[in-house]
């Protein structure tokens, strides 16, 4: 199936993301949020992203393989298929998708949106991962209370200039193999030894500092993230890829030192993953209220 559903949304407003919004399957469920998946490439197998392939699985071959698995965005078809699914219950769709520098994912969705017999507005994220998903998210509410299609794109449209994130990798490799290394590439002569502290702002990936460990890498996620939010409230995500124990230790430290109304930890997909590789850990965060 290419679309993961949630059944039936109550909100004549219904939200469709793609699955690097890396929403967490119970939000999805509980917002009857409509995920269409990437695909993933590997040894001429295809699997659609968060389907027939779970992110322990996936890293564990990642890992091992002498191969690399290659990514491509939803066909025409997959996203036809989901505009007419959820046309069966809603008035007009809202569609958040991964910034537009990063994927032809925006131009897709334009193009089978023409061929859609529900209206259907399109919104370029700016951005992906958790900050994505905090945008389908706030769209997502506001679908719920009840706003018109016109209101949740307002609503969209705001939230995402309220988001952002910070994140350390173990290694550029994959950023720079698979071409999203954007202005990090500065970064690529560096010592092989350190570790870089990077965001995603303004639709690419940007490089913040570079440190001597993990540790400090870390310490430095959470002290950008202070720098960005201050002491307002904010809605926050622990992102990693194969690093659970450390994800479990930041979330604790962000849980303590943020003022969060919305936590939850969330994992890269397969198709993230190919991306950036194991090891990959950041903090993601919405403000409540504008700067």
């Amino acid at each position: 199936m290419a679309v993961q559903s949630s059944g039936v949304a109550s909100s004549r407003v219904a939200i469709l993301t793609d699955s690097v919004a890396c929403v967490p399957p119970a939000l999805v469920q509980g917002y009857g949020i409509q995920v269409v998946p990437y695909q993933l490439v590997w040894d001429d197998q295809v699997y659609l992203d968060g389907q027939g392939l779970t992110p322990a699985e996936f890293y564990r071959r990642f890992r091992a393989s002498s191969t690399y698995p290659t990514t491509a965005t939803p066909t025409m078809g997959q996203f036809i298929a989901a505009y007419q699914r959820v046309a069966e219950h809603a008035e007009g769709i809202v569609a958040i998708l991964v910034a537009e520098t990063l994927t032809s994912m925006v131009r897709l969705a334009q193009q089978a949106a023409q061929e859609a017999n529900v209206a259907v507005r399109i919104v370029d994220s700016h951005t992906g991962a958790a900050s994505q998903g905090f945008v389908v998210l706030e769209a997502a509410r506001a679908a719920r209370s009840g706003a018109t299609l016109e209101q949740v794109v307002a609503v969209a449209e705001a939230c995402r200039e309220r988001v952002g994130m910070f994140f350390a990798m173990e290694t550029l490799e994959h950023l720079h193999r698979g071409g999203r290394i954007g202005k990090a590439a500065t970064l690529l002569g560096a010592c092989l030894r350190i570790q870089p502290v990077l965001t995603l702002a303004e639709g690419q990936v940007q490089p913040v500092t570079l440190t001597r460990s993990r540790q400090r890498a870390l310490d430095r996620v959470v002290e950008e993230t202070a720098k960005a939010v201050g002491t307002r409230p904010i809605r926050a995500s622990v992102f990693h890829a194969d690093v659970l124990e450390e994800a479990q230790q930041l979330a604790e430290r962000v849980q303590r030192e943020f003022r969060c109304v919305e936590f939850f930890i969330s994992e890269f997909t397969p198709v993230m993953g190919a991306h950036t590789g194991p090891g990959i850990i950041g903090i993601a965060y919405c403000l409540e209220e504008p700067a």
